[in-house]
């Protein structure tokens, strides 16, 4: 008989039914049914000597078993995990599962006791139950997603505002200092690994590029396809993906602090403007930087394109610029340009609304700077082939 200690925690040592005591008893029939049969009453005064009599019982060879409990006067928790523990040892004999018949007054709390301790098999799955949760879920992350976009809605709105304000006023709205430690911190410092990745993309755009032309004899045209698909695409995306990496996830997590440690409470209780002292330097300072960064990732992708046809095609520099001005003009990198300011504010608005909705907790904290990072990179790309779209029904 496989058992254990009865003891368990958070046992009902009152017993659940007022009256005159009756003695613990059991009782075995023995057949092809093995058939245990429990009376008086089954609480923890008696817990020791039922645990003693249930432990030597065995199935003796019978084919099924039965627990009948009905003529129990008297039940707590540690009966009913008593008569659980031995339904669940006669299983693992390897007879069939044993009914378990309890008085109507006391199925509630054999079922509880049950779930509790896992007793209990999962109820059956059916194919419209699993259609139903799986809509209900489906419903549910709708719904969030839509009120997450009024949200941010409403948030851009405000900040639109504040914005506006900033440009009639400037000296009374814009913390100039701040604005110039966030420029700082989200272009200067993002340029290194901003020209390495560009660098090494341009590298790979040439080769793969080569690669594919040179079957046609047509070498010349990677100048081409390097040009365009670096200053229109390719150098905004990456610059864009790189500062929702490195800076909106900053910003989520700065803001974030700030929420858990209460001090965005406390500029709240002092009247300062949350949304000018901490969202709208940000914001700004994205948008002015992040054009820049674009233009530093097309420069440094074509260095990269053009070391990779000097090494793989042996053209040479003058060439190379004569073949990319036969391919681009400025319109070409002023696509790639215009898109990068509503990029840098999809970045910082994504950002700081995700940090101001941290909770005062620092798995919140982490939770919200991930999804921060995604959601902006889900709405970069998105933006990107919308303006894809645009730009190519305009004819540029």
């Amino acid at each position: 008989m496989v058992g254990g200690d009865f003891r368990e925690p958070g046992l009902t040592h009152t017993p659940l039914l007022d009256g005159a005591s009756q003695p613990a008893a059991l009782s075995v029939d023995h057949g092809p049914t093995l058939r245990v049969i429990a009376k008086g009453d089954w609480v923890i005064s008696e817990a020791a000597r039922l645990d003693d009599l249930l432990r030597d019982l065995s199935p003796s060879g019978a084919a099924t078993a039965e627990i009948d409990a009905r003529q129990i006067t008297r039940l707590d928790t540690a009966g009913s995990w008593l008569l659980l523990r031995t339904q669940a040892a006669l299983e693992h004999t390897g007879l069939p599962r044993p009914a378990l018949l309890v008085p109507s007054r006391y199925e509630g709390l054999v079922w509880k006791v049950g779930e509790d301790l896992n007793c209990h098999e999962a109820p059956p799955r059916s194919r419209a139950r699993d259609l139903y949760a799986f809509l209900e879920r489906i419903g549910r992350e709708t719904l969030r997603i839509l009120n997450q976009g009024y949200q941010i809605v409403g948030f851009l709105g405000n900040i639109t505002v504040e914005t506006a304000e900033a440009v009639v006023q400037p000296q009374r709205v814009i913390p100039w200092p701040a604005l110039a430690r966030q420029i700082e911190e989200c272009g200067l410092t993002a340029l290194p690994i901003l020209g390495l990745l560009a660098f090494l993309l341009g590298i790979v755009i040439a080769y793969q590029g080569a690669d594919q032309l040179r079957r046609f004899g047509a070498e010349i045209f990677t100048v081409n396809l390097l040009g365009v698909a670096v200053l229109r695409e390719i150098g905004g995306l990456i610059a864009a993906i790189i500062v929702a990496g490195r800076s909106g996830s900053a910003f989520t997590a700065q803001i974030g602090t700030m929420r858990v440690n209460e001090e965005i409470d406390a500029m709240q209780t002092m009247g300062l403007n949350v949304a000018e002292l901490l969202v709208l330097p940000r914001v700004l300072a994205l948008m002015v930087v992040l054009p820049l960064l674009t233009f530093y990732a097309d420069v440094m992708g074509l260095i990269g394109g053009y070391v990779m046809t000097y090494s793989d095609l042996g053209l040479t520099f003058p060439a190379f610029l004569r073949q990319l001005q036969s391919a681009v003009n400025i319109d070409t990198l002023m696509v790639g340009l215009i898109k990068a300011p509503f990029f840098a504010a999809i970045i910082g608005l994504v950002g700081c609304f995700e940090g101001l909705r941290v909770e005062r907790n620092a798995e919140s904290v982490g939770r919200l700077t991930t999804r921060s990072v995604v959601e902006s990179i889900f709405l970069v790309i998105v933006f990107d082939a919308g303006f894809s779209i645009l730009f190519s029904v305009l004819g540029f």
